[in-house]
């Protein structure tokens, strides 16, 4: 079983065994844990898209309705109902799970480009639902949600023991989509995602698969925009619009599609440079962003872990 991605066994698990050791270290040599939370919370919503997307083959435009309408959910859940951290959790995830399915039945009957604008359609009508609803703020979002505590007992007010929580979540999260993909179920998304006629033809219900991946998606990118929630304190409407589902595809395409490092590396690559270039660039972070990407789309098609890939299986033929 490989860790990192395709075709690496044994490099890619001590790869990952470094990582995790490097992030939970991270918060005691400096690193500030919050952006480190944020991170990801950002990286699980990346590795839910690229389950949909680098696995099964199904692009979606409007992944940030789940994103940020678990994230919605949640913060009216810890505000207004005042119930403890996971319960609002799972409240959140359940509405995106809910969400996925209805969105799913409708989009699955397309494809291709077809499907991608069904998706940003139904998304684009659910970003005017929580900018209109009355429990969202309009405008403002939820701002000032209280973290509360975990099973009543662990205080999530402590930076420290938020993170840890979910860095938790992430390597929990991690291991799932791991085993999703290389389960039999995994192992038909990859069929129909290569030859979809094909797999039809060896009897498989291919619409019944995919809407399970999508909903497995949908539910995963929604617990990533929960755990934001209690990272950041908040949630707006930039959480929901169509411009997070573009900075998700933009965060998996960087890391690498189809990859299992890929969409975490491009999660922290991109987090990193807008924290990093928000003080110093101001409004003009996106465009240095995007010049970022084209420039590593242009030379680095298969993306940062892609090509790391190619390079050493390059390399282990030489050999």
């Amino acid at each position: 079983m490989s860790w990192l991605g395709q075709g690496v066994d044994r490099a890619g698990k001590i790869a990952w065994i470094v990582a995790l050791a490097l992030l939970v270290i991270a918060p005691f040599v400096g690193v500030y844990p919050i952006f480190i939370a944020q991170a990801l919370c950002f990286a699980i919503f990346a590795m839910a898209f690229n389950l949909l997307l680098g696995y099964t083959g199904l692009l979606s435009f409007g992944h940030a309705a789940f994103f940020g309408g678990a994230a919605y959910i949640t913060a009216w859940l810890l505000q207004e109902k005042h119930v403890t951290p996971e319960v609002a959790l799972l409240g959140g995830v359940a509405a995106a799970g809910l969400t996925g399915l209805v969105i799913g039945a409708i989009a699955i009957r397309r494809q291709g480009i077809y499907f991608a604008m069904v998706t940003l359609a139904l998304a684009y009508m659910l970003s005017f639902f929580f900018l209109e609803a009355s429990f969202t703020g309009g405008e403002n979002g939820i701002q000032g949600v209280e973290r509360g505590r975990l099973f009543g007992m662990i205080p999530l007010d402590n930076d420290l023991s938020l993170y840890f929580f979910v860095l938790l979540v992430f390597v929990g999260i991690f291991a799932l989509v791991l085993r999703i993909v290389h389960s039999p179920y995994g192992q038909v998304l990859k069929a129909i995602r290569e030859n979809e006629p094909r797999a039809i033809s060896l009897g498989y219900n291919v619409d019944r698969y995919k809407l399970l991946a999508f909903v497995l998606s949908a539910s995963i990118a929604g617990l990533g925009g929960a755990l934001k929630v209690l990272v950041l304190h908040l949630a707006t409407l930039q959480d929901v619009r169509w411009e997070q589902s573009g900075e998700v595809i933009l965060m998996t395409l960087l890391g690498g599609l189809g990859t299992f490092a890929g969409p975490v590396v491009g999660a922290f690559i991109v987090i990193g440079l807008q924290n990093f270039l928000s003080d110093r660039a101001g409004s003009w972070t996106g465009v240095i962003i995007g010049c970022i990407f084209v420039a590593c789309v242009v030379a680095f098609r298969k993306g940062v872990v892609g090509e790391l890939l190619a390079w050493h299986k390059r390399r282990t033929k030489k050999a």
